[in-house]
């Protein structure tokens, strides 16, 4: 062997080698990360918010909910959020069978990104879907497409899901907009951070792009086709077309998955009269297509929690849109007796 081939050879077992170790170290932190923030504010490691629920056991009833924020439950822990509140309420209300709540719900997601999730966690074994989203859909002239998982290439390939790079730039953000704030001519906050913040936020920043740029790496083998709206609908579903064609294509692969759903309406909007006309007008054209749609189908249902809670309430809701623990529990009161029902008639059917 030549010198120059061993020289070759070494440098790419150092490359291989630096970069294993590199991944190596940020899966430890990342997974310590999970377990800090899983409870607050993140993700577990599998990508989805609260405990990892294991194995199915015989006789349970797994529900997974899917949504935005609101199902998330931004601004309240993982054990505030509707699901844990659903669960909760279904396993007291009803203790055979054993009720099992998933939240994989995450910020800012939209109807079109249910297909993609529930054939994401069809390992899950889920019994029923739980949708819960038109907030994010209300726009008539733009779908939202987001998938948020499906940015990560390692989520695509393995099903496990960083939460490195969040972490750390959310954290650099927070350093960067602390500090004393002043008022710009338009009338926005701007906040000055100082010398000391702006390094540790370079850094951590800096940090984020190392793990995000592993990820690239892994994501040349495990490539994804771009999101694209739908296109050439005709649902009869009037301006909200797409959002119903969305709903349509997470029904059907929910139930290629053998599961229920349940299609529910979230509190409607009162920040003003348009707000409240346009979000019912959205959720009544979303009904009428169900109606039509899957009039024949008895393991597809809808439930209504428009008036469950008053938005402007500041017991209920911090921002008039996202709930407190309370208004989540009443959503989930609303919830409950709908799921009751659909588990019983699944129980029926297999016997």
């Amino acid at each position: 062997m030549t010198n120059r081939r061993r020289w070759v050879l070494f440098a790419v077992a150092a490359a291989a080698i630096s970069v294993g170790a590199a991944a190596s170290a940020l899966l430890g932190v990342d997974m310590y990360l999970h377990s800090r923030y899983e409870r607050s504010a993140g993700f577990n490691m599998w990508g989805y918010r609260g405990p990892s629920v294991g194995r199915k056991r015989a006789g349970e009833y797994r529900i997974v909910v899917l949504g935005g924020s609101a199902a998330y439950g931004y601004g309240v822990t993982a054990d505030e959020a509707i699901p844990a509140a659903l669960q909760r309420l279904l396993r007291s209300r009803a203790p055979s069978p054993i009720f099992t709540v998933v939240n994989l719900g995450y910020n800012n997601e939209g109807a079109y990104s249910f297909k993609a999730t529930l054939d994401d966690y069809a390992w899950l074994r889920y019994d029923l879907a739980l949708l819960y989203e038109g907030y994010n859909d209300l726009s008539t002239t733009r779908q939202n497409t987001q998938i948020f998982r499906h940015e990560s290439p390692v989520f695509r390939l393995t099903g496990y899901m960083p939460i490195f790079p969040i972490v750390f730039k959310e954290k650099a953000g927070a350093m960067l907009n602390g500090g004393d704030a002043s008022y710009r001519a338009d009338g926005k906050t701007q906040f000055h951070a100082g010398l000391a913040a702006k390094t540790g936020a370079t850094v951590l920043t800096a940090t984020a792009d190392i793990a995000q740029s592993l990820e690239a790496q892994i994501g040349r083998v495990s490539s994804e086709r771009s999101s694209h709206a739908d296109e050439g609908i005709d649902t009869e579903c009037e301006r909200w077309s797409s959002y119903c064609r969305s709903i349509e294509r997470a029904i059907e692969a929910a139930r290629s998955h053998h599961a229920q759903v349940l299609v529910a309406t979230q509190p409607y909007l009162r920040t003003g009269e348009q707000a409240l006309t346009v979000h019912k007008q959205q959720q009544a054209a979303l009904r009428d297509f169900l109606r039509r749609r899957f009039a024949d189908d008895r393991d597809v249902a809808y439930v209504d929690a428009g008036d469950a809670v008053n938005l402007e309430d500041p017991r209920l809701s911090f921002d008039h849109m996202h709930l407190l623990a309370e208004g989540n529990a009443r959503v989930a009161a609303v919830l409950v007796r709908r799921v009751i029902e659909m588990a019983a008639s699944r129980t029926q059917s297999a016997s």
